[in-house]
């Protein structure tokens, strides 16, 4: 990839709903790293992102002089990446505004210019085929309420839903709505009411990491990976490529995917909580060397 700037400061920015991980680097060098909060064309104008990016992001840029940004975040479907382009064209305006998919992060960050399965496992899940370049297959995640399988959303569900139902190890569904001062109703309120139930559900997994030695919460997590597995990565060629993981879920439970995944003859490869050391790295060679 050939663009004007190349040899100067590339920023690079991985957001989500609720945080943006901004860096600057040149050549070898990482100048600054900051957090902001998250930007998403789903739940946001164009013109609500360009104020986020001009009132918190541009300020705090120690060096301005921007060969390229690379912008990878949730919601940017092909549709959308037009609004974040001409948004953060507003603050700064160069030509070299490159937007992708959290899903691209993912592979960029995981694979680079090999060919590998990355996969997303945090609040929602996502997984595809990558083949050095480009997604080569990608199934579907749907959701938290049709698929999102290994996701802290789809714990969550399970999680509420076997306490609901009196399906936990007895004292367990007590000590859960005291910890989160919840009742059966309040949990209905915030899945069906309220805005965001996949966060609110998310937002329950640390009991389940915490309790992980309870056979009816350990059952819940290797049941949801399982499920992730059976409908999503064994649809690809995971004979003969590694699997790869970045998210919160995939960092924390990494010993119970790990063990899932070898019961399935499927082998893991790297697993992170963050995919910007990655994308740090896979830039860093892209920089070095602008042909590629």
């Amino acid at each position: 990839m050939d663009y004007p700037g190349s040899k100067k400061t590339m920023l690079i920015a991985d957001s989500g709903a609720t945080k943006t991980d901004w860096c600057l680097i040149r050549g070898e060098g990482i100048l600054q790293r900051f957090s902001g909060k998250g930007i998403s064309p789903v739940y946001q104008s164009e013109e609500e992102i360009a104020e986020e990016i001009k009132a918190h992001v541009f300020p705090t840029l120690t060096n301005t002089d921007i060969g390229a940004i690379h912008f990878y975040g949730s919601g940017c479907i092909p549709e959308k990446i037009p609004l974040v382009k001409n948004a953060i064209y507003q603050s700064i305006s160069i030509d070299a505004i490159h937007v992708y998919s959290d899903l691209i992060a993912a592979a960029h960050s995981l694979c680079g210019r090999k060919q590998g399965i990355a996969c997303i496992l945090g609040t929602g899940s996502n997984s595809c085929e990558w083949d050095g370049e480009k997604i080569r297959k990608q199934i579907s995640p749907l959701g938290f309420i049709l698929g999102d399988e290994g996701s802290g959303a789809a714990l969550g569900r399970q999680l509420v839903a076997d306490a609901l139902k009196n399906q936990l190890t007895p004292g367990l569904k007590e000590k859960l709505l005291k910890e989160y001062a919840l009742t059966p109703a309040l949990i209905i309120e915030k899945v069906y009411r309220q805005p965001f139930p996949s966060r609110f559900l998310a937002s329950l997994s640390p009991f389940l990491y915490n309790h992980i030695e309870d056979d009816s919460l350990r059952r819940i997590v290797t049941g949801s990976f399982d499920a992730f597995f059976e409908r999503n990565i064994m649809q690809y060629d995971y004979h003969n490529q590694a699997v790869h993981f970045v998210g919160s879920i995939a960092w924390y439970y990494a010993d119970l995917l790990k063990e899932v995944a070898a019961h399935k003859g499927i082998r893991i490869g790297e697993i992170t909580q963050s995919p910007m050391s990655g994308l740090i790295r896979y830039h860093h060679a892209e920089t070095g060397n602008p042909k590629l």
